[in-house]
């Protein structure tokens, strides 16, 4: 098969992924699975070089050549689009290519709590979308905003490296700023946020304390910030946040922190019995007592606020995995993988 032929087998197969190594078979993440593509074909140097030299731009090529790796995306065949990573590999150049979907879904088709469609009302503060990479965090947070976009008159303004879901014109202005295309920095674009009256900022990942600050204060100023973290929990996510400062600052950010956060939302994408995955979501909403819980350093206790507050909208993970397993969607021993707290979730069911 050619690329272009691949390309279009991940989109026809609904895979999530492919990977083109050289001594390797294309292979395609099903269902959270690497499968080969059927055939006796390996890739080879000289495939990945010509895909490569189609698909960076001069730009993106100077980056390679300096970093030896680079995020683009792209859109295949006039309406597929693709998030590219090129990367060096014992001497190499290897390609992972994520199949972003051509629509973005509606909220109420993902399978999130009722109280996740409350947060795209809000009109001020910080949203986390976290869970490890391929659990869905983009595609949910494109769900948040695009209802927004279709709902609100209002700026948006997403910082993405690179830029994934291109959305459709509705009642918002959006502007989405690439990376190193449209900006130079995290930093730099999200201090020029500020000039260029926005309503709505996607931050597409909080990397470092100055990226975390600069989202933290732009939430703080009455803008609503959506960003995602690569964490496994909502006390973990706080925890990172704070541990990105020195020690000095880390009162400080406790106390903004625990003003601006509105909600965090950790996901995960698990194997269901018949072939496909089921979403289990662990949500943690602001109120009092949370605030209380960050300002005063207690983030350890944020899991039992979670599970002592489900008439609130909160849901842990084990709650919504133990879900899955009574509906029949997973089974007992997958979610039990999933958890955090095997032995809790035990109980549960």
């Amino acid at each position: 098969m050619n690329i272009n032929q691949l390309l279009q087998l991940t989109i026809q197969r609904n895979a999530s992924d492919l990977h083109l190594v050289p001594g390797y078979p294309p292979l395609l993440r099903l269902n959270g699975e690497l499968v080969p593509v059927s055939g006796p074909e390996l890739v080879t140097d000289e495939v990945i070089t010509a895909f490569t030299i189609t698909i960076l731009n001069p730009l993106q090529k100077k980056i390679f050549d300096e970093n030896l790796e680079v995020d683009l995306s792209f859109t295949f065949a006039g309406r597929s689009r693709f998030r590219v990573n090129v990367f060096k590999e014992q001497g190499h150049i290897a390609v992972a290519l994520r199949h972003i979907p051509e629509l973005i879904p509606e909220l109420t088709g993902l399978g999130l709590p009722p109280v996740i469609q409350k947060l795209s009302e809000l009109k001020q503060g910080l949203i986390l979308i976290t869970g490890p990479t391929g659990h869905g965090k983009t595609t949910t947070l494109a769900a948040l905003l695009n209802k927004i976009n279709l709902t609100r008159s209002c700026h948006i303004i997403t910082i993405e490296d690179p830029v994934e879901y291109v959305y459709p014109k509705g009642k918002a202005l959006i502007n989405q700023r690439e990376m190193f295309s449209d900006t130079k920095s995290w930093n730099g674009a999200l201090r020029a946020v500020l000039r260029e009256d926005p309503d709505v900022v996607l931050v597409g990942e909080m990397r470092d304390f100055e990226t975390i600050s600069a989202a933290v204060t732009v939430a703080e100023t009455g803008h609503l910030v959506f960003a995602t973290l690569h964490t496994n929990s909502a006390s973990q996510s706080v925890d990172r946040i704070i541990d990105a400062f020195p020690t000095h600052q880390q009162s400080q950010i406790r106390t903004q922190l625990s003003s601006a956060l509105e909600a965090i939302i950790s996901q995960r994408l698990v194997p269901t019995i018949n072939p496909g995955r089921a979403l289990a979501v662990e949500v943690l909403i602001k109120t009092p007592a949370l605030s209380t819980l960050i300002r005063d350093g207690k983030s350890h206790l944020i899991d039992n606020l979670i599970q002592t507050s489900g008439e609130l909208g909160m849901v842990s993970l084990d709650t919504s995995l133990a879900k899955l397993i009574s509906d029949g969607k997973i089974s007992k021993e997958m979610g039990l993988t999933f958890s955090l707290h095997p032995d809790f979730l035990a109980r549960l069911i």
